[in-house]
């Protein structure tokens, strides 16, 4: 190995190719390969994303379908199996309030919550969330815990 031959790593440089509007003498010069006048030509142009031309764009021409409920409400599910290992990690006791829940990170401070029953859940909790599927309800309540909604 000796000095002449090294080179940088693949990836490494980054040429950026000829310079732009250098002058005449660069071979890039005058109108700087932007062609004569014209939108694209000034400075500051671009283009719209999905423009065809002026032609109607593929996404105003495709047929919109579905329906869209602007009254939904999105619930931010927690599974009791979460839950549980909560408890085995003693990061609960007894209680499992939402604003224990935001500060776990199982849900944002403005989310609606709902309890799931996807696992189980063997220790006695009193759990409030804003809704509880009926099987989780039976499973909190099976352990000798408590589902209460919060209004």
């Amino acid at each position: 190995m000796s000095l002449d031959t090294l080179t940088p790593i693949k990836g490494s440089v980054h040429k950026k190719g000829k310079r732009l509007g250098r002058g005449q003498g660069s071979g890039k010069g005058g109108t700087a390969s932007r062609g004569h006048k014209g939108q694209q030509s000034r400075s500051g142009y671009s283009r719209k994303l999905g423009f065809e031309g002026g032609q109607m764009p593929l996404q105003r021409r495709v047929p919109k379908g579905g329906f869209k409920n602007i009254n939904r409400k999105e619930y931010q599910a927690v599974n009791l199996d979460a839950i549980q290992k909560l408890i085995d990690h003693k990061k609960i006791g007894k209680v499992l309030g939402l604003d224990k829940i935001n500060s776990l990170g199982l849900a944002g401070k403005n989310d609606l919550i709902k309890i799931l029953a996807n696992g189980s859940i063997s220790s006695a909790v009193k759990v409030t969330a804003h809704k509880f599927s009926k099987k989780a309800k039976q499973e909190i309540e099976k352990a000798g815990g408590e589902a209460r909604k919060v209004k």
